[in-house]
């Protein structure tokens, strides 16, 4: 593999042209800007399509349009963005047709700012679309994870014939780090029988639409896609939680601080651990299956102002641990916070817990 040295966003790019990507749509919005203007540059020289949209919602009709037609396909965008594509992400998956989606996160509502958040957890992890729509989530932790879950995230969407959501945030894609890029994949656009191809050949036309408009037990279909997923696709970390009396739960940038937080804490003779959560749907609830007999809470640590993923913790260990959180907003936490409020939990000084 080549190892190079790139910004988290570009590094993506690069990941999204190794992996066969030759459709790219997307509209300009900070801190994912440079997807953008990379791909303007690569796509065109892969021999792929690059349209800078009109919109957020005409570029996620964009990708609807070309993976109908066989093109690996995707677009990037954050938050702001993100919510203008929902109507487009349940077409896709109410069409069963495969796409990747990145959202670098930034903090706030409405407009927000442009700095480093989390805000966006469950926007794509309960939003995406009506009706009932999921998708599958990844969140990378590092300018390396990033490119490796690109390169997985198009294999995913076709297994499942599902849209795809890497969420990254604006301290990810903007950091400097080593990478290994892998090597260059082609994929041919005429490799499935499902796609619109035109009518050359054949007498009968095809269409792409509403798999429910044909299709006779389309609850029973979703649902079984939905726990294919839950079974095959749980993706965690775990660090110490074997012995752990409190464990960290935290993905993205939070989790390389409280990585730091764990080896800090164990130097003083605190038993704290970590999960981190890689796919956030469907959310690992396997990881929290086997806790240690000294574990007594949990805390997330998450760049949202309400703790957004608390809820998920709480159902993972079914109400049986109380589950603190610590959310630290628009500012990256601290490893030295983190080991000062998990030792006001253990030492029972921490009155609010996360319901």
């Amino acid at each position: 593999m080549e190892k190079v040295l790139m910004k988290g966003n570009e590094a993506l790019a690069e990941a999204i042209i190794r992996s066969g990507c030759r459709f790219y749509s997307g509209y300009p919005i900070t801190p994912q800007n440079e997807i953008l203007e990379y791909l303007s540059q690569r796509m065109p020289e892969a021999g792929g399509t690059f349209i800078q949209s009109e919109s957020e919602l005409a570029a996620i009709n964009m990708v609807l349009g070309a993976a109908a037609a066989g093109a690996r396909a995707m677009t990037s965008s954050s938050g702001p963005g993100f919510s203008l594509m929902q109507e487009g992400l349940s077409y896709l998956i109410a069409g069963d047709i495969p796409a990747v989606i990145v959202d670098v996160a930034r903090f706030g509502s409405g407009i927000g700012e442009i700095s480093q958040g989390q805000c966006d957890y469950k926007l794509v992890t309960r939003g995406n679309g009506h009706g009932d729509s999921h998708l599958l989530v990844l969140a990378p932790a590092s300018v390396q994870e990033s490119v490796d879950l690109m390169m997985q995230a198009f294999p995913l969407a076709e297994k499942y014939r599902h849209p795809v959501i890497i969420l990254s945030d604006a301290a990810i894609g903007q950091m400097v780090e080593p990478v290994c890029l892998p090597p260059q994949e082609e994929v041919d656009i005429d490799r499935d029988d499902w796609t619109v191809k035109g009518c050359k050949g054949r007498q009968e036309s095809k269409k792409i639409t509403n798999v429910f408009y044909y299709m006779d037990d389309y609850n029973t279909f979703l649902r079984e896609k939905y726990e294919e997923m839950k079974k095959n696709e749980q993706r965690w970390e775990s660090i110490l939680t074997e012995d752990a009396e409190l464990i960290l739960v935290a993905y993205g940038i939070s989790a390389r601080v409280c990585k730091e937080a764990v080896s800090k804490a164990r130097k003083q003779g605190i038993r704290l651990g970590l999960i981190r959560p890689i796919s956030i749907f469907p959310y690992p609830v396997d990881a929290f299956a086997d806790l240690g007999e000294n574990c007594r809470a949990f805390m997330t640590v998450e760049m949202s102002i309400t703790g957004q993923m608390a809820e998920d913790v709480k159902l993972s260990v079914q109400c049986r641990y109380p589950v603190y959180t610590y959310g630290t907003g628009i500012k990256v936490p601290r490893s030295m916070d983190i080991v000062e409020k998990a030792v006001q939990i253990l030492e029972g000084k921490m009155e609010r817990e996360v319901f």
